[in-house]
């Protein structure tokens, strides 16, 4: 979809989107062009008793005394409570609108005074909201929908066109991102293995990223027994990769990424259930969103040093599978008794975090994995899981959550939580029993971060058949992209 910016203007044809806030005011062009109609706008709005709730919708023809052939008016609720995420979600409600109305081009009319918003932000953050909206995974579809060819073009109609289209750049940096994320967690894993999936990211090399592929050879001589254990029983090999973006100044310590990038999840010797075992190809949710980060990060230009480093293996149960009661020694040197082959995100987690601090010696570690089941339990999935040994980055990034609707909940660690994963033959095992799932995950990885402020996002609720919302109708949601942007760039670029 292209998107361009210009002066408020009546369009001389085609649909035109004004907002209505809840007191039925119109303002700028929205009452200009109700005055033009002689009052077609404040007619239709009263006659049904439009509400004007946020995201509500009044399709119009338009009368006779317009060039237009429709004028859509929105609901935008009230101006005062108009929040980053409500901008951007309202911009993906009107473009879903317009694509299920089969609208091939429009104009929005965002000529209006909030007073927490500067023009060119609100304008900005409703193109944001509808290019997020906009995608769509049709790419094994033999026949296309026959429903038009969907939205194409959209112009928003602002005061101050320049300085939107400027800001609007970052945002769609963003929106690449998190449409890649989507692209790599909604494929089949007979598509992305892991080999494929690091060629997938080594091309956005393009973007400026620097992209490093260890093999299995490589990963052995660095001791990663725990991750190699787990990818053992596929005929897929391993991969670590390791992307760099190099914005800040030189010398400056990274901030560092690590994600879970299971491509498929049997569960290995211990398999799953039959039924749902179609949703594992999303169980490298994590490592999607650290790809899709990065992306973002290096198409924006963003100014900071950035590390990020995915694990990527198939969890398959073959004659060379690990074994339930298997013993591995991992990077850190710590012996780990595998005692559920299904509890395996942690194995690769655990050498993909002890190689990030060992290296990188980063500022902080944020890492992501579609972890454990326990979270949705905990957590649904509205929120994801937050576990973290530093209050400060905690709080930033609950923060951001909430500013961009990728929201986050702080769950506790503790040491009495590490009883539970201790073990008489090895210095841990992998599962610590029925009770705490996610927390006993958590308390494993702690382990192997050493002294590095860490925070663990557990989006096994959020990163794969997540609630659907009005930026988001995808079965891959990307999650956490636009989320860890967020926090690198309120908090860490300069």
């Amino acid at each position: 979809m292209n998107v361009t910016f210009a002066a408020p203007g009546q369009p001389k044809s085609g649909v035109l989107v004004v907002f209505c806030p809840e007191d039925k005011k119109l303002q700028g062009l929205a009452a200009e062009v109700d005055k033009r109609t002689g009052g077609h706008l404040s007619r239709a709005i009263k006659a049904i008793s439009f509400e004007a709730k946020r995201e509500q919708i009044l399709d119009l023809v338009a009368p006779e005394k317009v060039s237009l052939q429709r004028i859509i008016v929105a609901g935008l609720g009230d101006p005062a409570k108009i929040l980053v995420r409500e901008a951007e979600q309202l911009g993906g409600a009107i473009a879903g609108y317009l694509q299920s109305a089969r609208v091939e081009g429009a104009a929005i009319a965002a000529d209006l005074p909030l007073e927490d918003h500067p023009a060119e932000e609100f304008a900005a953050l409703l193109a944001s909201g509808a290019k997020l909206r906009i995608y769509s995974f049709d790419r094994y579809k033999s026949k296309k929908p026959a429903n038009g060819k969907g939205l194409s073009s959209l112009a928003i109609l602002t005061t101050e066109a320049a300085r939107a289209k400027k800001l609007f750049a970052g945002y769609e940096a963003v929106a690449e991102g998190v449409h890649f994320a989507r692209d790599l967690v909604n494929e089949p894993a007979n598509k992305l293995n892991p080999a494929e999936f690091a060629a997938r990211v080594k091309a956005n090399g393009k973007a400026g990223l620097n992209v490093e592929i260890l093999t299995p050879a490589q990963m052995k001589r660095l001791g990663m027994g725990a991750l190699l254990g787990v990818a053992q029983g596929s005929v897929n090999e391993p991969r670590l990769v390791v992307m760099r973006w190099q914005g800040g100044r030189k010398g400056d310590r990274p901030v560092a990424f690590v994600g879970k990038g299971v491509t498929f999840d049997t569960g290995g010797i211990s398999i799953k259930p039959g039924p749902g075992m179609e949703d594992m190809k999303g169980d490298m949710g994590g490592a999607a969103c650290v790809a899709g980060l990065m992306l973002a990060l290096a198409r924006r230009k963003a100014k900071v040093n950035v590390v990020g480093v995915i694990g990527l293996v198939e969890n398959m149960p073959d004659g060379n599978a690990q074994r339930p009661g298997d013993i591995v020694t991992s990077m850190a040197g710590k012996t780990i008794a595998v005692l559920n082959t299904d509890a395996e995100g942690r194995l690769v987690l655990a050498d993909a975090l002890w190689y990030t601090q060992d290296r990188f010696k980063p500022k902080f570690m944020v890492d992501l994995a579609t972890l454990t089941g326990a979270i949705m339990v905990a957590l649904g999935k509205e929120y994801a899981g937050l576990f973290s040994n530093n209050d400060e980055l905690s709080a930033r990034l609950y923060d951001q959550g909430l500013a961009t609707g990728e929201k986050v909940w702080r769950m506790p660690l503790s040491p009495e939580y590490d009883k539970m994963i201790d073990f008489e033959v090895a210095d841990m095992k992998n599962i610590g029993g029925r009770n705490a799932g996610a927390i006993t995950a958590a308390q494993f990885l702690q382990r192997f971060v050493n002294n590095v402020p860490w925070a663990h996002l557990d989006v096994a609720g959020t990163a794969m058949d997540s609630n659907r919302t009005a930026i988001n109708q995808s079965w891959g949601s990307g999650w956490g992209v636009r989320l860890l942007n967020r926090l690198v760039a309120e908090h860490y670029e300069g």
